[in-house]
């Protein structure tokens, strides 16, 4: 269980991190260098997502999906400082209860 939760978690920095980086690049009009160093990363974000050890790759992403979600909630109060209101907050526990039941719940 560690393992799986620290995969999602570089697996959801590295996209939310990479595609911060072409924001800034493309919204912000920073260097475009800041552009590439996203494409790697969003690259990265790619391959550290198939470390997980779950057979099916919808299962995975479907569950990813929902850590995403959270860790944009938090990089955007943390990154963006907009702090994250009650329906946030219920909005991510949702998606981490949804998370868990994907991919915890017993199958046969």
């Amino acid at each position: 269980m560690l393992v799986t939760t620290i995969i999602f978690l570089l697996a959801g920095l590295a996209e939310i991190g990479g595609g911060y980086l072409i924001w800034l690049w493309l919204r912000d009009g920073k260097s475009i260098y800041l552009g590439f160093i996203g494409a790697i990363i969003l690259v990265l974000y790619g391959i550290i997502a198939t470390f997980q050890t779950f057979p099916t790759f919808g299962r995975v992403y479907a569950a990813y999906g929902g850590v995403f979600i959270v860790l944009s909630v938090l990089w955007g109060w943390g990154i963006d400082k907009k702090t994250p209101d009650l329906y946030d907050w219920i909005g991510a526990a949702i998606c981490l209860i949804g998370v868990s039941v994907i991919i915890w719940a017993p199958r046969h």
